[in-house]
């Protein structure tokens, strides 16, 4: 689990030096940064997986993470032409050395050319390199080995079908988009998880009865229904709503239920994997109702209780509210949950942590911290002039 990203000079970060957790709220306006520890963490993902990091080259302009060029991604007054990344790992052993007085990082320091979309590592950076791979430590460790759900903000919609893939459903590859998440649900859909599992419901025992239980959290009724066309790698969705005391409805096409259903699917497949997974999620709260927001928050909480980290990009106050609730009803102890607050002065960002006790209050509420609601209510009991 990563316990600590630091990143030098990347884009609107001079020095940023984020303490991770098992949950890791990203929050603040539009264009703070938040995004940016995100696609640091892809772009040395995607150079990893195509055998180019370990050579010493970090690439920009890859499936996971297209960034541009070096002078993109340089931060605008950086005094040195350099990119820097520090990770650390809680649980691994000390596999490497660092000129830096921490135990269990890699420190990844990319020289920096304007005109190209690869940065090479620096000299002084290769022997710590060499070290970080040369044993099994990192190479089995998100975000560079093991398993990473990247569920992007800008994924796919209802559709009539969608594609079906074995070899990414081998891999736990969802695809930009999400738009093989299906195709995963399908070929995963009989795991179990153990009974000891956070996530685990007594009569919910596979893996599409939980995603089931959780779309009814959005929409109380849902059930998800599958149909492969094999012979056309494709598969056509459907759903139907069974309300207790009711008439069950008739199957409908995905394309006839709205977004939020299909919109959320991703990223209740990603918190519900395997122990040891690294998800990235971006809005997870798009097109959900706040009663589905709030439960949602409660599914990522006890996936991070399972041991899947995530790092969760939200502007919903009713996702924060969910996770501050489940803290308060001891599903998760504070200090497994980090409150990220971004903000930005001029060119530079920066980043506020706010504590959050037992009872799920924080420690300080900066301002622009999901306080619109209660400005938007001083506002409205004000006298009118």
């Amino acid at each position: 689990m990563l316990c600590k990203i630091d990143l030098k000079h990347f884009k609107c970060f001079e020095n940023l030096s984020l303490d991770c957790n098992s949950l890791n709220l990203l929050c603040g306006l539009n264009g703070m940064g938040k995004s940016s520890v995100i696609q640091a963490l892809l772009a040395l993902r995607q150079s990893f997986e195509i055998g180019e990091l370990s050579a010493g080259r970090l690439v920009l302009d890859g499936e996971l993470a297209d960034l541009g060029t070096g002078l993109d991604i340089l931060f605008e007054d950086a005094q040195q032409d350099v990119v820097g990344f520090t990770l650390q790992d809680k649980n691994t052993a000390e596999i490497f050395d660092l000129k830096f007085d921490i135990k269990r990082a890699s420190d990844l320091k990319f020289g920096y050319s304007s005109a190209a979309n690869q940065l090479n590592a620096s000299e002084d950076s290769l022997d710590n390199l060499t070290k970080c791979f040369s044993s099994e430590g990192w190479q089995n460790v998100p975000p560079f080995g093991g398993r990473l759900v990247y569920v992007t903000a800008e994924r796919i919609g209802p559709r009539k079908q969608y594609p079906l893939s074995t070899v990414l459903a081998r891999r736990g590859d969802f695809g930009m988009s999400s738009t093989f998440a299906w195709n995963y649900l399908i070929e995963h859909q009989d795991r179990r998880l153990d009974q000891d599992d956070p996530r685990y419901v007594e009569d919910r025992p596979r893996l599409i009865d939980l995603v089931n239980l959780w779309l009814q959290d959005v929409s109380p009724g849902a059930s998800l229904h599958l149909e492969p066309i094999r012979k056309a790698d494709a598969l056509i969705p459907g759903f139907s709503f069974d309300n207790p005391e009711d008439i069950p409805s008739n199957r409908y096409r995905a394309t006839n239920v709205g977004f939020g259903l299909s919109y959320v699917l991703p990223v209740i497949l990603a918190l519900l994997s395997e122990s040891g997974t690294l998800c990235l999620i971006e809005n997870p709260e798009a097109h959900l109702h706040p009663r589905g927001q709030t439960k949602l928050a409660e599914l990522t909480v006890r996936a991070a209780k399972a041991g899947v980290q995530s790092f969760i990009e939200t502007h919903s106050d009713h996702f924060m509210d969910g996770v501050r609730i489940a803290v308060r009803d001891g599903l998760i102890a504070p200090e497994e949950v980090a409150f990220h607050y971004f903000e930005r002065n001029g060119i530079k960002a920066f980043v506020s942590t706010p504590k959050i006790d037992r009872d799920g209050r924080l420690s300080q509420w900066p301002s622009g911290f999901f306080d619109q609601h209660e400005e938007n209510l001083m506002k409205l009991l004000a006298p009118r002039s």
